[in-house]
């Protein structure tokens, strides 16, 4: 049995889980609009009160493990720089914000000094204003100007609604300012009639590196105007760019610098980041500048009570008649009921599109019990969507028409949703600063919130409910990433010669590694040298080589048979575990079955569904395998070897269980046949042969737990050596696996053709695990624990897992590792 640890972003093969960082304090929801009325009449409950009222009844009771309660902040005010405009004053103030905290006043004056800054505090402290009080006067002092275009800023989000939502925001703080400010959305849904109005007329673009990879920048002639007088580039939620998609995006900021340059434009980078780690560091790496930092959060907080929540045990037994727990689901789907019956104004986190169409339709059912105008107050909200359907969530949501929401990510980075009294999140999301990033989604300014982690059935959040020092005494996550990597790297030369021919002025600009590559790529036929500078010689696009976001292939429609009415679209990643044959597909409470997934449609991928009202949901199940394909490099390390190549990563989706909605109890496997999915990459993997096993005292029943156990530490480690994000690489476990005929472990880069990852592994290869047995070893838990060998997106729930195996392999491994060569004895002097 292969235990797999699949990568997030998997391209066309498997695209596994993808999924924020402050030192200990609580994050809280970005804010420009001010605060809106509790919709309840009287005194709003306290946080304890709400928390008191969900856990009434001794079963209940019985069901928080730990509550932890975050006290209240003043507030700490200041005044605007004198040399923000008058007028944008009065504009902030019309909109009933009297004074600046202290950090926006210090972002700001970072800004009007043309100091590149990152502003990383809590979500509800008004970063947005911070930078759009510099950006609105600059704009302002240019509409003044006699060239006429004046002065121009461009604004990134992760998303298309952030930025819709952005200028929504812009556009009604900047009302009073009349026609000096011009913000105007251009990105992948801009209708092609006003694009061009956008490029010749619109003075603050709100677009998404996507757009700016593949449609500004390589059609830079068409956007001179609005390049030449760029004065600022504001980056939003700048801590989502990290692994490889943020590498990506750091060279695409690298040629936006380059191409302003050109046109005689030096713009100041202005950064938000809502929970971030050395906020400094990584503004740095993305941007490719210094940039000064504002971390010390002057805006106020209302006490927050962050519970963890335990779902009970069930009469239901699972394998090997293990007990089962009431799924994270149901349980946040009651407490998500239970809030809205309170008039307490909710979302609940969810990491699955599935899962917040089911809570919500769960929600709905039991509300209507209670009130039949109930139901309309709940609602979901995932990625998928038509932009339509997101944009009449996002107005019920802000209007206070919806009271409830169940929500995936694409909420947490979607649009506005400060000003909510409580917050449920289903399920550890994987990270500490995602966790907190979402608990931060409820609060008013000095009003306090209530948070609750419910866990799933699964080992590590078991750990967590029942640790709670790893989630509230231990600092968030650093946000990484590596724009020097030069399978990166290359790609975004070639677009960059393909805008302007490269001369070796650039080099500085594109890094360290950038000199190097240029014979290579020449070699390769991609770049030709000419003179002094390096030409784009090819008829395709240049700005094709690489999709920064690594998601590839076209989405499936999923389109009613009856009406032929386009319901939504799916990744094409996730299609063959969410859209299969007979998979219960829910939309906006509505429940689907698929009748048919077709994958050769002239027209692209489709999913045709009817409606229907199944009492079960579905859950595809897979099975992942791993290929050598050639062998670069093998290393002895005594009996073992250590190994670098190509390999052949394959996912296929091979049947789907049916489960009742509440219980998730299964009620039986369904087959499918479904093609598999490959992913051609590079990896790094070990051996080790039985004589080592027997010299570890590892038998054949604790050898996958071993295994397994070694190739999850190994994946948390190899960041501090590769300079990359957990998220990018994957690992496969084999207790005999067919080309070694051992046992193996291997770590692998989760993007085609390799990231660079897996070399860096090998060749540090035995600091590498020296470190991942030292990480076990010292942990001081019992069997293992999400500090040592507990892993957040395991493929396989993490089991089996052996702590105690685990560390007498790598001991064994390591003991026969190559001595590293001795340093050369200096002369005597």
């Amino acid at each position: 049995m292969a235990f797999n640890h699949l990568p997030a972003g998997m391209h066309d093969a498997l695209r596994p889980l993808s999924v924020k960082p402050v030192t200990h304090s609580v994050p809280m929801a970005k804010k420009l609009r001010p605060s809106r009325p509790q919709e309840s009449a009287g005194a709003r409950p306290s946080p304890g009160a709400v928390l008191d009222r969900l856990t009434a009844g001794e079963s209940r009771a019985t069901r928080i493990t730990h509550t932890e309660h975050l006290p209240p902040r003043a507030g700490r005010h200041a005044v605007w720089p004198d040399r923000i405009r008058t007028e944008v004053i009065a504009a902030i103030q019309s909109a009933g914000i009297e004074h600046p905290w202290t950090h926006q006043a210090q972002a700001a004056e970072h800004a009007l000094d043309g100091e590149s800054v990152v502003i990383a505090t809590g979500t509800a402290s008004g970063k947005s204003l911070a930078y759009l009080a510099p950006v609105l006067t600059a704009l302002l002092d240019g509409s003044e100007a006699p060239n006429g275009r004046g002065t121009t800023a461009l604004y990134l989000a992760p998303t298309k609604a952030l930025a819709a939502d952005q200028r929504r925001s812009v556009k009604a703080l900047a009302g009073p300012l009349g026609n000096a400010v011009r913000p105007a959305v251009y990105d992948g849904d801009t209708p092609v009639e006003e694009r061009e109005w956008v490029r010749q007329y619109a003075n603050y673009v709100l677009t998404n590196p996507d757009m700016l990879h593949r449609g500004i920048l390589p059609s830079h002639p068409r956007w001179a105007s609005f390049l030449r007088a760029l004065r600022y580039v504001v980056i939003d939620e700048c801590h989502t760019y990290r692994g490889v998609f943020g590498s990506h995006v750091a060279q695409v900021l690298r040629r936006l610098r380059r191409l302003c340059a050109r046109y005689g434009a030096n713009p100041v980078f202005l950064l938000a980041s809502a929970t971030s780690a050395e906020p400094a560091v990584a503004a740095g790496r993305l941007t490719g500048l210094p940039v000064r930092e504002v971390a010390d959060d002057a805006s106020p907080r209302g006490e927050l009570v962050f519970a963890l929540w335990e779902p009970p045990l069930t009469e239901l037994q699972g394998e090997k008649g293990a007990p089962v727990r009431r799924t994270a689901t149901a349980e946040t789907a009651d407490l998500l009921t239970d809030l809205t019956v309170q008039g307490v104004r909710s979302v609940a986190f969810v990491r699955s599109r599935r899962g917040a169409e089911l809570i919500a339709l769960i929600a709905q059912e039991r509300l209507a019990a209670v009130d039949r105008s109930l139901p309309q107050r709940v609602a979901a909200y995932r990625g998928g969507y038509l932009p339509e359907e997101r944009r009449a969530l996002e107005r019920a949501l802000h209007s206070g028409e919806l009271l409830g929401l169940a929500a995936t990510t694409a909420l947490e980075l979607g649009i506005d949703v400060s000003g909510l009294d409580a917050v449920v999140i289903a399920g550890y999301p994987g990270t500490r600063a995602s966790l907190w990033q979402q608990a931060g989604r409820a609060g008013r300014s000095g009003e306090g919130a209530l948070a609750v982690l419910v866990a799933r059935d699964d080992p590590l959040d078991t750990y967590l409910v029942h640790h709670p020092e790893a989630l509230f005494q231990q600092p968030v996550e650093s946000t990484v990433l590596d724009p020097d990597n030069p399978y990166i790297l290359a790609p975004h030369l070639c677009a960059a010669a393909a805008e302007i021919p490269l001369t070796d002025a650039d080099m500085e600009l594109f890094g360290p590694a950038a000199a190097d590559l240029m014979p290579q790529l020449e070699a390769a036929n991609l770049l030709r040298h000419r003179g002094k500078s390096w030409y784009w010689t090819r008829r395709e696009r240049a700005a094709d080589l690489t999709d920064i976001r690594g998601e590839g292939g076209r989405p499936v429609q999923i389109v009613e048979a009856a009406t032929g009415r386009l319901l939504g679209t799916v990744d094409a990643s996730a299609a063959h575990a969410s859209v299969h044959d007979g998979a219960v597909h829910l939309h906006q409470g509505r429940t689907y079955l698929v009748q048919h997934l077709d994958l050769e449609d002239p027209h692209g991928p489709v999913a045709l569904v009817e409606e229907a009202n199944p009492p079960y949901s579905t859950t595809a199940r897979d099975t992942t395998a791993i290929s050598v394909l050639e062998t670069d490099t093998e290393i002895p390390w005594g009996e073992g070897r250590l190994c670098f190549g190509s390999v052949e990563v394959t996912n296929q989706v091979v049947s789907f269980l049916r489960r009742k909605l509440i219980t998730g109890e299964v009620l039986g496997e369904t087959k499918l046949d479904l093609p598999p999915r490959t992913l051609r990459t590079r990896a790094v993997w070990w051996t080790v042969t039985e004589d080592q096993l027997d010299a570890a005292r590892v038998d054949p029943e604790q050898l996958g737990g071993a295994l397994h156990a070694a190739e999850h530490a190994s994946i948390g480690m190899l960041p501090l050596f590769a300079t990359c994000d957990r998220w990018d690489i994957g690992g496969v476990s084999v207790p005999l696996h067919p080309d070694t005929l051992l046992p193996t472990v291997f770590v692998y880069d989760g993007h085609p053709g390799g990231a660079g990852f897996a070399e860096r592994a090998f060749h540090t290869a035995r600091e590498w695990l020296t470190a991942t047995r030292e990480a076990i070893s010292s942990c001081e838990c019992e069997a293992g624990c999400p500090s040592c060998i507990q892993s957040p997106k395991c493929g396989n729930g993490n089991d089996p897992l052996n702590k105690r195996a685990a560390v007498r392999v790598l001991s064994v491994l390591l003991k026969g590792a190559p001595k590293p060569p001795e340093a050369p004895e200096r002369p005597a002097e």
